[in-house]
């Protein structure tokens, strides 16, 4: 008989322990040997280091995949070669191998076992007998380097790039190592100059730094701490778990996976400025929405943008009447929850929000006017977090029940969200600290200040703002050892997409 799809999407056990950015190795062994050796090796031959090692962060935790991935980039860069010399029917061939050839390998490991799970009654209804299908090894960001192999061929074919001439930077454009894993999904017309001729000075390393320790604390100081209290409670028996408990939880999830994923992407950011890289920006404060549609234009927009560029208009976007629009807006958002994973709650998941995104275009949201903010941004964040439930439950039926209890269908009265904060300080912290950091309440009054300094710049005014920042970076720091030293292995959420 066939196994059924992974019990819990961010459970279960993994071949190998990827490099993760917040593991002792990285920061401590792999980074600091990177950084010196790509400074060492001088410009000539820094894209030659940079590419090994990023071959090398992806061979230790994925071991003998790494040869699939040097495989996608062999096949992506001829393919291109030969999409960009080749004209009409062979050149929309071409682009169509390239396609499949990328999918192809997408499908056997992320999609074969649910397709086959999904089929099996089918199978056995017809008097087929069963058979045992054991789970394949998701390579970790295998739906990242796929889909920028895919825009890759897609650039090139409608002449928004001219092909990579050289194996070499086709290789590290696909491969390199800070956007590997979880992203985000870099064009390769963005940074097709920047793999030839990029400035590497103190400035852009000063800043990647900053911008890599406030990932960091992200990660380490927020998204962990409330994962395992979103663990905790979704993992309790529906029949101890209240209404509180259950909101408490959708509201731990609904934290970490922001602060988890826009960690990882402020990271992969910042790293990319220490070796002279500008990647694009992934988050914007996206849970200060007020529609549906504003939220999907500030999460996860190297995704959004992908999907907007590369599927939603060449479907016929919204070129082609009402119906057709909401029709290719559910179709995106389907395939837009199949990318995060196969099992039928990211397939809803994805409905979920498309079908709010289709209502938005039926009844268009005023927002405009200062009154409808409040009940915009309550409604924006309701839909959100319902949605979070159905993506992080096991099933859908198990997505039911805790939706059920978050609606009061639940007659415990035990762990109130009240009496829950009350007796832990340290989880009320977090959380306060959370949501204030949710909201671009930092950023603003940085900006506010760095104004007020080109305004009328003064050596206290000055010195103030600097000390404050390094006060700031300092203590980060410390509580990022310590709690690197005490945690045990937490990976990116966003490693098994």
């Amino acid at each position: 008989m066939i196994a059924s799809p992974c019990p819990f999407p961010f459970e279960g056990p993994t071949k190998y322990l990827s490099m993760i950015f917040s593991s002792v190795t990285f920061l401590f062994l792999f980074l600091p040997i990177v950084i010196a050796g790509s400074f060492c090796a001088g410009k000539p031959y820094r894209n030659y280091f940079l590419f090994a090692s990023s071959l090398l962060f992806y061979a230790w935790g994925e071991g003998g995949y790494t040869l699939l991935l040097l495989l996608s980039i062999c096949m992506t860069y001829f393919l291109g070669r030969e999409i960009e010399r080749s004209s009409g029917k062979n050149k929309t061939l071409l682009l169509g191998l390239g396609i499949l050839c990328n999918l192809l390998p997408l499908f056997i490991f992320k999609y074969l076992h649910f397709t086959l799970a999904t089929l099996a009654p089918l199978f056995f209804a017809t008097g087929h007998d069963s058979w045992q299908m054991t789970n394949i090894h998701l390579p970790a960001g295998i739906s990242f380097f796929t889909f920028q192999a895919i825009s890759y061929l897609i650039d090139v074919y409608r002449c928004v790039a001219p092909a990579e001439k050289r194996l070499l930077n086709c290789g590290l454009y696909i491969s390199m190592f800070p956007q590997l894993i979880a992203g985000p999904i870099v064009r390769y017309h963005d940074i097709a100059h920047q793999l030839r001729e990029r400035t590497v000075n103190r400035a852009g390393f000063a800043a990647g730094t900053e911008r890599f320790t406030f990932g960091l604390a992200k990660k380490i100081l927020l998204a962990d701490p409330l994962g395992v209290k979103a663990d905790q409670l979704f993992n309790l028996p529906f029949h101890e778990l209240s209404t509180g408990d259950a909101w408490l939880g959708a509201s731990c999830f609904t934290l970490q996976i922001y602060y988890d994923f826009s960690g990882y992407s402020d990271m992969a950011i910042g790293l990319g400025k220490m070796f002279g890289f500008r990647l694009p920006e992934n988050f914007n404060y996206p849970y200060i929405s007020r529609s549906m549609r504003e939220f999907w234009k500030r999460w996860h927009i190297s995704l959004s943008t992908w999907l907007r560029d590369y599927l939603y208009i060449p479907l016929g976007g919204s070129r082609k009447g009402a119906g057709r629009t909401m029709a290719n807006l559910l179709i995106v958002f389907l395939l837009c929850g199949l990318w995060h994973g196969a099992n039928w709650t990211f397939v809803v998941w994805g409905l979920w929000h498309g079908l709010f995104l289709v209502l938005e275009r039926v009844v268009p949201l005023n927002q405009k006017k200062i009154w409808h903010h409040i009940p915009g941004w309550l409604y924006t964040t309701t839909v959100v977090m319902v949605g979070w439930v159905i993506f992080r439950s096991p099933s859908l039926t198990f997505a039911w029940e805790f939706l059920r209890v978050m609606a009061g269908g639940q007659t415990t009265t035990e762990g109130s969200i009240i009496s829950l904060l009350t007796t832990d300080t340290l989880l009320f912290t977090q959380l306060l600290f959370a949501f204030f950091f949710a909201f671009p309440t930092y950023s603003l009054g940085s900006r506010r200040m760095q104004k007020l300094l080109e305004w009328k710049p003064t050596l206290l005014t000055t010195s103030f703002l600097a000390t404050g920042r390094l006060s700031l970076f300092t203590a980060l720091l410390y509580f990022i050892f310590i709690s690197v030293a005490a945690q045990a292995y937490h990976p990116f959420l966003y490693f098994q997409f």
